[in-house]
This record gives C-alpha cells, sequence and structure tokens, in this order.
C-alpha cells in the first residue's frame, strides 16, 4: 500500500509539540484540537489497561507523547483533565512492573509536573509515589521515585515549613519501620529522613523519633541505617552548609569582565545573576542562625533508648550482629550514657570478655568505655575494667604500641572519673614514663598530668609536681566526691580583671613613691572625713558579769518609758567559737566571689579588658601554662565522641615515620604540581584559572617583529605636536572605557 502523502498543515497538526506550543499561546481557539487529543488519549489508555505487556513500540511511543501533552496543558482545561490524575495513578500503581521503562519515567514525570503546576497536592503525590518506592523491584524506578519524593519535599518547605505535610509524611514513614520490623522496608524511610535531616528541612525530634524506632528493628541493614544517622547525621549536615557557605562569586572579577568585553544581552543576563546570588548570600549571612540541635539531643527518654539498645542488639545472644555493626550500636550506647550521663549499670562487666589485645578492634572498644564513663558512674564498676586494662595491655613483656594504647585508654577513663584508680595501680603506671619508647613515656606522663590536677594525694611526693604540692598545702586543690559537681559562680574570668586592677594600683603607688600600707592610712583618712569612725564604738569586755546576758542602759526621764535595753557586743576572740559550719560554708562562698563584682559597674572598657584577659587565659591553657584543660577535653568528648584514635594517638607519635610518610606530610596542604614549573609559570596558571588574561606589555612582547616595525618607525618620527595629540586622545579614551566605550 502506498504511503499517504500528508500536507504541510496537516504536519503541523500532527506535531504534539507545536500543538502544545499553540495551545498554551491560546487555549480557547485550540480547544476543539485538544479535546481530539483528549479522546486518543483515552482510547490509548483502555488498550494499554487492557493489555499494558503486549503494546508494541509503536504505541508505547505514541501514548507517551500524548501523556506528555496533556500534563503540560492540564491546568488549561481543568473540567476535561479532571480524571487524568486518577487515570495515571491507576495505570502506574497496578501495571508499573510491566510498563515500558520510558513511558513509565514519562508517567512518574507527568506527575512531578501535575504537582508543580498545583493540579494536586504534595500529599496526593507522596501517596501514590511511596508505595511503589517500598514495592518495585526496579532499581531504575525506586532512584527515580526516591528523588522525586525528596524533591517534592524540599519544594513544598522552600518558601515555608510545610508542617501538616511533614507530620504526614513523618507518620508514615514511622508506620512502616514499626509495621514489619523484620523488613527492609525501613531502609526508604531511613534513607528520607536522613537526606531531610541533612538539608535541614527536618529539624525537629519526629524525625530521631522515626530513626529511634529503625534502630530498634529486627533487620541489621535497618538497625545500621538508624544508628549511622545518630552517628553522623550532624556532622553531613555541617559540612553540606559549609560547601554551601563556599560557593561565592568573586564581584571584582565579574565587574572586570564586564568592562572588557564586548556587550551583549546574555552577558549582561550573567551579571544580573551574579549580582543576585551575591545578595542572597549577603542576606543569609546577616539572618539569624537557626538553633538546629543534635539528633542525640532530641531522642525522648534516652535511658530507656539506651537499655533496649544494649539489651537486643548487645547482651542478647541470639543477635547475630557482625563485629562492624555491633561496634557501630555500641557507639551510640556510649555516645547516649556519656552525654545524657545515663546509669546502665549491666554495661560495663560485658566489656570484660572484649579487653584483650588479640580481640579484633579492640581500640574502638576501649574508645566506647571511656565513652561510657562519667562521674556519676560508680567507681566500683569501673575500677575492675581498669585493672583488667592494666593487667592485659600494660607490661613489660607487651609491645609498645599496646602498651601505650593501654595507658591512654586507662587516661581517658580516668579523666571521667578519676575516683576509679587505686594507689598502688597508678605509682606502678606512671613508673612506664621511664620507658625507652616514646609512646609509652607520653601516655604515661598524660596520666601523671591528669593525676596532678585532680587527686594528687596518689601521687607520690616527687611526682606530685610544685604547683599541685603546693595546692595541697594551701587547700587550693580539692578533691571531689563521688557525685560532687564543681558550679561555677559569678561572672565567668572575673578573677582576671580584679588582679590586673590591684596590679595596676600598685604600679601606680609604686610610681609615686608610696606602699599599699601608705595607700590603706589613705583610704582610712578618707573614712574619718565622712564621719564614721570605727574605733569610736565601744566593745564590751569579757570580763564583764552580764557578757552573756543584757546590759540596762541608763536614760533620761524625759524619753519615753519603756524597756530600751541593747545586745552586748561581743569580742572578737570568742566569735569563732560559736559560728557554725553552715555559717562558715557561707563565708568561705563570699570571700570567693570578687568583691569587683559586687561593688563596682563594669565599664565598657572594663568588659572588653575582661575579654581579652579570657583570650589571655584560653592561650595560656592552649600551650600548657596553665594545667586545666580536664573541663574542655571533657566537654569536646561528649561533643565528638571518643575514637579509636584518640586511643592510638601517643603509640603514631611516638612511632618513626617512613620517608614516604615524611614526604607526604610535607606534600600535604600544598598544591599538586604534576611536573616542575618556574614561579613565573605556576603565577600564569593561576591567573589563567582565575578567568584574567594577560597584560598589554606581555602581548606585545608575543607579537611578530615585522607587524611592530613600521609602527615603531613611524612612532619615531612623530613631531611634539602629533604626540600631544595622540596623548590627549588616549588620555580621552580611557576616561571613556577604551574604544569600545565599556565604561559608559
Amino acid at each position: 500500500m502506498p504511503k499517504r502523502k500528508v500536507a504541510a498543515l496537516e504536519k503541523v497538526d500532527a506535531d504534539l509539540v507545536s500543538l502544545q506550543y499553540k495551545i498554551r499561546r491560546d487555549p480557547k481557539s485550540y480547544a476543539q484540537e485538544f479535546y481530539d487529543q483528549w479522546l486518543a488519549y483515552d482510547a490509548q489508555r483502555q488498550i494499554f489497561i487492557s493489555s499494558p505487556s503486549s503494546a508494541s513500540s509503536e504505541d508505547n511511543k505514541k501514548f507517551h507523547d500524548l501523556v506528555d501533552l496533556v500534563a503540560h496543558v492540564a491546568d488549561l482545561y481543568p473540567d476535561v483533565t479532571a480524571p487524568y490524575f486518577d487515570h495515571l495513578k491507576e495505570l502506574l500503581t497496578q501495571h508499573h512492573a510491566v510498563l515500558n521503562p520510558d513511558l513509565r519515567e514519562k508517567v512518574v514525570g507527568s506527575l512531578s509536573l501535575l504537582r508543580r503546576k498545583d493540579v494536586i497536592d504534595s500529599t496526593s503525590l507522596l501517596t501514590t509515589l511511596f508505595p511503589i518506592l517500598i514495592s518495585t523491584p526496579s532499581k531504575s524506578l525506586r532512584s527515580l521515585l526516591y528523588t522525586k519524593i525528596v524533591s517534592d519535599l524540599r519544594e513544598s518547605n522552600s518558601k515555608a515549613t510545610n508542617h501538616k505535610l511533614n507530620r504526614t509524611i513523618q507518620t508514615v514513614l514511622h508506620n512502616l519501620v514499626t509495621s514489619d520490623r523484620t523488613s527492609t522496608k525501613g531502609m526508604w524511610a531511613c534513607r528520607i529522613t536522613r537526606e531531610l535531616w541533612r538539608r535541614q528541612i527536618w529539624t525537629d525530634a519526629r524525625p530521631c523519633d522515626v530513626m529511634k524506632e529503625a534502630c530498634l528493628s529486627d533487620n541489621e541493614k535497618v538497625v545500621v541505617g538508624g544508628v549511622r544517622f545518630f552517628l553522623g547525621g550532624d556532622k553531613e549536615r555541617e559540612e553540606m552548609e559549609d560547601d554551601s557557605s563556599d560557593e561565592e562569586i568573586d564581584i571584582k572579577k565579574v565587574k572586570h569582565q564586564g568592562t572588557i568585553n564586548k556587550k551583549t544581552k546574555k552577558r549582561q543576563k550573567a551579571m544580573e545573576k551574579a549580582m543576585e546570588k551575591i545578595k542572597k548570600q549577603e542576606r543569609k549571612k546577616h539572618a539569624p542562625h537557626p538553633l538546629n540541635f543534635s539528633a542525640l539531643h532530641l531522642i525522648h527518654d534516652p535511658q530507656g533508648f539506651a537499655e533496649q539498645l544494649f539489651q537486643k542488639h548487645l547482651q542478647n545472644t541470639k543477635c547475630k550482629f557482625s563485629l562492624d555493626n555491633k561496634l557501630l550500636v555500641l557507639q551510640l550506647v556510649t555516645r547516649l550514657v556519656g552525654l545524657h550521663k545515663l546509669t546502665i549499670i549491666s554495661l560495663y562487666p560485658w566489656f570484660t570478655k572484649y579487653l584483650t589485645p588479640k580481640q579484633p578492634s579492640v581500640t574502638s572498644f576501649l574508645a566506647s568505655l571511656a565513652q561510657a564513663t562519667h562521674n556519676h558512674v560508680p567507681p566500683d564498676a569501673i575500677e575492675p575494667l581498669v585493672v583488667k586494662i592494666a593487667n592485659e595491655f600494660v607490661s613489660e613483656a607487651s609491645a609498645a604500641e599496646v602498651a601505650s594504647a593501654g595507658i591512654n585508654s586507662i587516661r581517658e577513663v580516668a579523666l571521667r572519673q578519676p575516683l576509679c584508680m587505686s594507689e598502688t595501680l597508678l605509682q606502678d603506671l606512671v613508673m612506664y614514663q621511664k620507658s625507652k619508647d616514646k609512646g609509652v613515656v607520653m601516655a604515661a606522663k598524660g596520666l601523671q598530668s591528669l593525676y596532678r590536677e585532680v587527686y594528687p594525694e596518689l601521687l607520690q611526693k616527687k611526682f606530685r609536681g610544685k604547683e599541685a604540692t603546693m595546692g595541697l598545702k594551701s587547700g587550693e586543690v580539692k578533691r571531689l566526691k563521688f557525685g560532687e559537681e564543681q558550679v561555677e559562680s559569678g561572672i565567668e574570668g572575673i578573677e582576671l580583671l580584679e588582679k590586673y586592677k590591684e596590679e595596676q594600683r600598685l604600679k601606680k603607688l609604686a610610681e609615686k613613691g608610696e606602699d599599699a600600707d601608705g595607700d590603706a592610712k589613705m583610704k582610712d583618712d578618707d573614712d574619718d572625713e565622712d564621719g564614721f569612725n570605727s574605733d569610736e564604738w565601744e566593745v564590751a569586755s569579757n570580763d564583764s558579769d552580764s557578757s552573756t546576758g543584757w546590759i540596762n542602759v541608763e536614760h533620761s526621764e524625759d524619753e519615753d518609758e519603756g524597756p530600751a535595753a541593747k545586745k552586748q557586743r561581743r569580742d572578737s576572740s570568742t566569735a569563732p567559737d560559736l559560728i557554725s559550719d553552715e555559717a562558715m560554708a557561707a563565708a568561705a562562698e563570699a570571700n570567693r566571689i570578687s568583691k569587683l563584682a559586687m561593688t563596682t559597674i563594669l565599664t565598657p572598657a572594663d568588659l572588653a579588658k575582661l575579654a581579652e584577659l579570657r583570650r589571655e587565659a584560653q592561650l595560656d591553657k592552649m600551650t600548657g601554662t596553665v594545667s586545666k584543660r580536664r573541663q574542655e577535653l571533657i566537654a569536646k568528648h561528649i561533643e565528638d565522641g571518643v575514637t579509636a584514635d584518640d586511643i592510638e594517638l601517643p603509640a603514631q607519635i611516638g612511632k618513626k615515620s617512613t620517608k614516604e610518610e615524611r614526604v607526604a606530610m610535607a606534600k600535604d596542604g600544598k598544591p599538586a604540581r604534576e611536573e616542575h614549573k618556574s614561579t613565573q609559570a605556576i603565577r600564569k596558571s593561576k591567573k589563567e584559572a582565575e578567568g584574567k588574561s594577560s597584560t598589554n606589555k606581555e602581548k606585545a612582547r608575543k607579537k611578530n617583529f615585522l607587524m611592530t616595525v613600521g609602527k615603531a618607525r613611524a612612532k619615531h618620527k612623530r613631531s611634539l605636536v602629533d604626540t600631544k595629540k595622540r596623548l590627549t586622545a588616549h588620555i580621552a579614551r580611557s576616561k571613556s572605557g577604551g574604544r569600545r566605550r565599556n565604561g559608559m
């Protein structure tokens, strides 16, 4: 049968892309044409519903184009296309397994397009795609649906937080995890929750509840997904925030390119887009920082959650998780215990069988033990573990790496609970600073420095050091009892300002040639001038018979009659006998509080000096001149956790590095060079990478000599008048932006 010739107008109408363009331009004029295509779409759909797997490639292509056309113009004919969403939903839900991949992708894209055109809402779209996501065996379809779901949730929360939609989806994810704890379907709940948490779309406690249920699942993959969320979700969020802040545009470079290049509409739009992005970055910089709490802080009932995790996945002998996954669960349990100061007594005896040098990943177990220790843990529960580590790891026959790891892990445990150490064991461990290995010496000295601060009585006198010995004699170094907290009161660093002011006062007196006693005498004279002198007050004698009773005071007759009795003032020598322990404690607290804070209003200059003194004190702590880093180390490890690298650090520092490691350390932080280049070549490549051109002198230097010889000769023959004219014209052109007038 010969092919029928198609007229030009019929070709235009047959082209659905052209028809779509015309309908968008004039919907009323092309309403009949669209209705004809709608009927063709409906007929083709019924054929696919009856036998979707037996459709030919031509039918798939035709139906693909019709679905695309209707999706793009559905918002213009809402009455005709009212059942369109239900058609696509039925087709995708019932036949997604047998549909052609291209057609299936077009159906999913059409549903997303309807959502962007506000033909349907997000809830309808997500409730359609989510059941297919967790049931389809097609990997490509799962990837597509996951991308569409996350994109729609991001778009729905872009302008303002859509609380209703978020609660709906979070409820769906929560039910998905809890409905069947043995299924792998909960993995998708973990992936979606983690991605939205990373993008800071979900920042409240509800996604943490979803991941909490995932951690208590029976499926190993789901448990690992939930545990990794709590251990690394916050770092991913911070890294993504840092990456987005690094994408800055150089405004000078953009303006420079706008002046030297030819002006076109394309470059003008690029310039406007860059300026808009810069303004957006500026608004973001000055915007208030959101309060993004860590996922570990938003867990409801952390004590119950930690106990359930430990009993279900670690203490349970029927749990067949791999060692790496058990370590992940252990890290989460110990992070919760250390962060919230929980008490799980059965956790510490569980560590006993894993604290041997032959245990795989033993440094991770040691780090987890240090992580699970805090000052509210009974020392009796930790002391057997410390003794076990000392016996297994620290001996003369042990390797240097093993001994240093053992002593350092004991130090990390003692940093959080100093009462876990006995005097005999501490003396034995401190003696290892005489070892020949540098790592063991560093670990032993670190343990000695720790106990100089927190419990110097356990150390021998020769190991205490000057500051600890003086602090013990003066009473400044005080050992805290079990469960006792050291609470700071007053303004932080106010004693530094008080000390600074006192030094300045003494310095001024020394310059004037006076001493502190003279200054005190001046103060007494000032008091006398004010009319107050303490010497005028009469103090009763101790020899009085009525020293403990009342003293009768005589009065004149013209005064009102009545009991006018006064208590006798007691001599200061009898006062200490009558002061109770509570009064002594209150007096000590009053002496400890700075007098400067109670008697002086701090000026802006005082506050600035106080901030400067704080920075100096902080610098002293960092450089080691003041040994008070214990609280800072504990706070750091509470937020970041103790890792195996922290336990292995002394051994790594003490180990002699190879030549390859030294070369890699020298190259670290330097730009990679494929070949040797001169400094000028490196500078040139850097300039080219920044989009900058060469100078006019460099261009003239590379120009062919025969091209420049004529200009040089003419320039040599110019008269003074011609030279003046050319210079004047050059100055005028440079002011107006050059020959192209780019500066106008």
